[in-house]
């Protein structure tokens, strides 16, 4: 599975949605989807626009943890 961890990025600059699809030009239900991990899917100019805007790596962006790794699903 992946995972996004773009709300504890949010949640250090104290960020809303809004703030975010503002900075990157990204509509906000897309904002809205990575936020509470729900995207099934993401263009690669939406992960370079938030990497851009956090100054982070996509690997800190996105996880990969393997099913069944004490996950609740």
């Amino acid at each position: 599975m992946i995972r996004c961890h773009l709300s504890t990025l949010m949640g250090k600059r104290k960020m809303k949605i809004m703030d975010v699809a503002r900075a990157t030009g990204l509509h906000r239900n897309t904002v809205s989807l990575l936020y509470k991990e729900e995207a099934v899917r993401i263009e690669i100019d939406a992960m370079d626009k938030l990497c851009e805007l956090f100054n982070c790596s996509v690997g800190e962006l996105f996880e990969y943890t393997p099913e069944g790794d004490g996950e609740t699903q």
